[in-house]
């Protein structure tokens, strides 16, 4: 703040010190997959993904027919589990997790608005999946992912996922990644 004196100098004022910004907070809880929140999510994700795939925009329509072909089956109990990570309380993230065998969990629609990326809400994910799924009683969890999606390739990989065999042939499966949970 620059203040006058009766002499017609400027001088400055000290500014407050500005104090630090609090860092983001994220909170990821189990969520049915069909809230408002998650279903939003699930769909951007989708948008996401597959307009990525096209490399282009994908209409509402193909959205909702990606959704029937590829449904969130298998991401409640007992099966699985589905959660919605919030950055200081707004719902900007999302994945669930599917048991494929007694203990073996499959991590699926991992995903955080652009947004919010860079803010740790992919770590908090995948923390609280694995946590999931070892509540599950899993004692490993999977996933697939495209060449494309180098993003999450990183992620995975930073947070201790190994890139492994092919376990499934999913027709936009291109690498296979495994984490021990115990």
């Amino acid at each position: 703040m620059n203040t006058h004196s009766e002499h017609g100098h400027r001088t400055s004022s000290p500014s407050p010190s500005p104090s630090p910004s609090p860092s983001p907070t994220w909170t990821v809880s189990p969520e049915p997959f069909g809230t408002s929140d998650a279903t939003r999510l699930r769909r951007a994700y989708y948008a996401e993904v597959a307009g990525r795939y096209w490399k282009r925009e994908v209409t509402e329509a193909e959205i909702d027919q990606g959704l029937l072909d590829f449904p969130d089956d298998g991401l409640e109990p007992p099966t699985g589990r589905f959660v919605v990570g919030r950055l200081d309380g707004e719902a900007l993230a999302c994945g669930g997790i599917r048991l494929l065998d007694a203990v073996t969990a499959e991590l699926t629609r991992v995903y955080v608005d652009r947004r919010a990326r860079g803010t740790g809400g992919g770590a908090a994910l995948l923390g609280a999946l694995e946590a999931q799924s070892r509540a599950l009683g899993a004692e490993r969890i999977r996933l697939d992912t495209r060449s494309d999606l180098v993003e999450a390739r990183a992620l995975y990989a930073r947070h201790g996922y190994a890139e492994i065999p092919a376990y499934n042939s999913g027709p936009y499966a291109e690498h296979w990644f495994e984490k021990r949970l115990v």
